[in-house]
């Protein structure tokens, strides 16, 4: 046996091979729980708060909801801009218990109602719409055909409920008929005040904001704040949680008076077609508030066959270079700074004044002399430049750093879209910047937009108090009363008292002594102050259809030869203000080429109109007969007011009067001298205008054609007497 060899003893091998797996495995088991851990604490301790917002997420959903848009009113609560609710008609032709037999035999009668009600389609026309889906599959049919859009409560009601085939069913799962509700912004008076009001616009996610105007400066009041619903999913249904409520917006009161617009719009459109004018732009002004009573931006319209004036760009807020206007501007520094006193001092004027040896500034119908006070009078160019540059030779600029301390360049802030600031060059010390300045006195090389210079006007008639122009004056509080703005200044007073009332006169002298520019504007019943404007057209460079200057054609600017810009601002009654108006017509033609010819005239006007109304009851210029009582502002017409429009808002708005208004063709206005005119059977309009030309005021109720007027037709009355009408509608 000593001669064989020992097998190895495996056993020992085995035994650390088992026991190496097993401590492997434990070591293994060790890393996952050690992973688990650092897993289990990150997942609640170091990031728990996100996981759980994360696990939230994918068990809820947030869904917003969409505030009321606030109104926008008229000074008197009136709606300039407000909600209707409308509804969006679809059918779900895949609804469980869709009655498609039924569908298709009543088609023809469905088709006929609908052609009666909804005439964008002739019943034909009507027939195939509905036929279209049923030509896919049923499993391809739409779940939510557009049947009808838009369509008001009051007729979805009724298509609901008298309708073929849909009024046989009481359950919307029989006849797949869905009203989804949307909101859709209105506007009552059409296009009335319509670039200052705005207009709204729905963003890529379907909110509905302001896109220009008020709406769009104001939006965030106006919008509000949207309510946020978040949804729970429960594995029983599901639930609510976290509901915030949508905040309506605010609603805001404006200064707009409807009827004050109303005259406005409709005097300056008549004015413009008169003139055969390109556009004009006008604003009417509360002396005492600064409140923006009426403003009108109206262009021509020369694709139409016949005359009409539509709602041009807001040049109201735009700057131009502003003529004759500026001279006030110039006179209140001269006054503020002294330099104007005496006012009886004399200055050699002529016709002719070359100004540093250059080009002549030209007088056309000023005397040999005249003193300070008499400059208006007379529009005098070269008093102005006599007046004004021996005190600022050495320093062109200090006359708008004049201007600038009178709060002339402050921003108004009105919430209108684009407004801008008076545009003064800065100028050099030297000789062009004196003979640029030399020009600037009298309103040339300086742009300034109308309501810069109907504001500064506004101050002259306030006795020196610059109050700061508004469109808005409060808002409407959630329980219905109103909250109202205190009235601000840009300066407390930029002129003393003696001051404001010496360049009042001189104003009052350009309507109302012998040499006045604006004298054909003199008017009984108002007396006016004011001051005219004429300033030639500048050259425009070629542009494309892009509004991009044409490369390779030269331009050289300048002024074209016999067109003109044509402003008349001033404010009325003379004695004690009340308003403050500017109207600016650019190119008008022919009897109408003049200032105060047609600028002056709209202002004019308005004027008698405003005075007729009884709107000057707290001034010393309106004193009502014993017997009657002033006419306050009663509903009027809107000159173009879409008539097409009417019936719908009136039924939707519940208006207690139309403002559509419908004259029989044989009417006529018959005059018989200074008696009352004759206006039965003629519409509002017509009969405003007739009375009112005569010096009468107007009382009217109902709406329509005049059916009856006391005094009688060719009775004797008094101007200023109150003529009654009584209206009614057409049938």
């Amino acid at each position: 046996m000593s001669g064989q060899t020992k097998k190895p003893d495996n056993n020992g091998y085995s035994h650390l091979k088992v026991i190496g797996r097993f401590v492997l495995v434990l070591a293994l088991i060790g890393l996952i729980a050690l992973a688990i851990v650092v897993k289990l604490i990150d997942t609640t301790v170091v990031h728990g708060a996100a996981y759980e917002q994360k696990g939230r997420a994918r068990l809820s959903d947030t869904i917003r909801s969409a505030p009321m848009r606030g109104e926008i009113l008229a000074c008197d609560g009136s709606i300039l801009a407000t909600n209707l609710s409308y509804y969006d008609l679809r059918i779900d032709f895949r609804a469980p218990r869709f009655k498609i037999v039924e569908y298709h035999d009543s088609i023809p009668l469905l088709a006929d109602s609908l052609a009666k009600y909804f005439t964008q389609r002739t019943r034909l026309e009507w027939e195939n719409h509905l036929r279209r889906p049923l030509r896919d599959s049923v499993q391809r049919r739409s779940r939510s055909f557009l049947l009808l859009k838009a369509v008001p409560e009051d007729m979805m009601k009724k298509v609901k409920t008298t309708f073929p085939f849909f009024r046989g069913y009481r359950k919307a799962t029989f006849h797949g008929l869905k009203a989804e509700p949307v909101i859709r912004r209105s506007y009552p008076y059409g296009d009335m005040a319509a670039l200052s009001i705005g207009r709204v616009g729905e963003l890529p996610n379907r909110e509905i904001r302001g896109v220009s105007g008020l709406e769009k400066a104001l939006d965030t009041l106006l919008y509000g704040t949207p309510g946020i619903r978040t949804k729970r999913m429960f594995t029983r249904g599901e639930g609510y949680w976290d509901e915030i409520p949508a905040r309506d917006g605010t609603s805001l009161i404006t200064t707009i008076d409807i009827t004050m617009q109303d005259i406005l719009e409709y005097e300056l459109g008549d004015m413009l077609i008169k003139a055969n004018a390109d556009w004009g732009t006008a604003i009417l002004m509360e002396t005492a508030t600064g409140d923006i009573k009426a403003i009108s931006n109206l262009e021509r319209d020369t694709t139409s066959a016949t005359p009409r004036c539509i709602e041009a760009m807001n040049r109201a807020v735009l700057a131009y270079e502003p003529g004759s206007v500026m001279k006030v501007m110039t006179m209140a520094v001269a006054l503020n700074k002294g330099f104007a006193k005496p006012l009886y001092r004399l200055y050699n004027i002529g016709h002719s004044y070359a100004y540093a040896g250059r080009k002549p500034i030209s007088d056309t119908h000023s005397p040999a002399q005249l003193p300070v006070s008499r400059f208006m009078e007379y529009s005098s160019n070269i008093g102005m430049v006599k007046l004004t540059m021996p005190q600022y030779e050495d320093n062109p600029n200090g006359f708008r750093a004049d201007l600038a301390e009178m709060g002339f360049f402050d921003r108004f802030n009105t919430g209108i879209a684009r407004e801008r600031i008076p545009y003064f060059p800065k100028l050099q010390n030297n000789v062009g910047g004196r003979l640029n300045l030399s020009r600037m006195v009298f309103g040339y090389t300086t742009q300034i937009p109308p309501l810069y210079t109907c504001a500064f006007y506004n101050a002259i008639a306030n006795d020196g108090r610059f109050v700061r122009p508004r469109l808005v004056k409060g808002h409407r509080l959630a329980d219905g009363t109103d909250s109202l703005l205190d009235v601000t200044y840009v300066r407390d007073r930029i002129l003393s008292s003696e001051d404001a009332a010496a360049l009042r006169l001189m104003m009052h002298d350009v309507v109302w002594e012998q040499g006045g520019t604006a004298k054909r504007l003199r008017d009984p019943l108002v007396e006016i102050a004011g001051k005219t404007g004429t300033c030639r057209l500048a050259k425009e460079a070629p542009r494309d259809s892009l509004g991009r200057r044409i490369p390779g054609i030269p331009f050289t600017g300048g002024y074209i030869e016999g067109r003109y810009r044509v402003t008349f601002c001033g404010f009325f009654p003379y004695e004690k203000p009340r308003y403050t108006c500017i109207v600016v017509v650019s190119d008008p033609r022919g009897a109408y080429r003049g200032a105060a010819g047609s600028a002056g005239e709209v202002v004019r006007n308005v004027a008698r109109k405003l005075y007729s109304r009884g709107l000057f009851a707290e001034s010393t210029a309106f004193t009502p007969s014993p017997d009657e009582k002033p006419v306050g502002p009663t509903p009027t017409i809107y000159a173009s007011f879409n008539a097409g429009r009417s019936a719908q808002l009136h039924n939707d708005l519940k208006l207690r009067t139309s403002r559509t208004i419908i004259r029989p063709d044989n009417a006529s206005t018959a005059r018989t001298g200074s008696t009352v005119p004759d206006v039965r059977g003629v519409g509002l309009r017509e009969a405003l205008a007739g009375l009112e030309e005569a010096g009468y005021a107007v009382a009217f109720q109902g709406i329509g054609y005049v059916e009856e007027q006391h005094p009688a037709p060719g009775s004797a009355a008094a101007p200023g007497t109150t003529v009654r009408l009584k209206l009614r509608q057409l049938q």
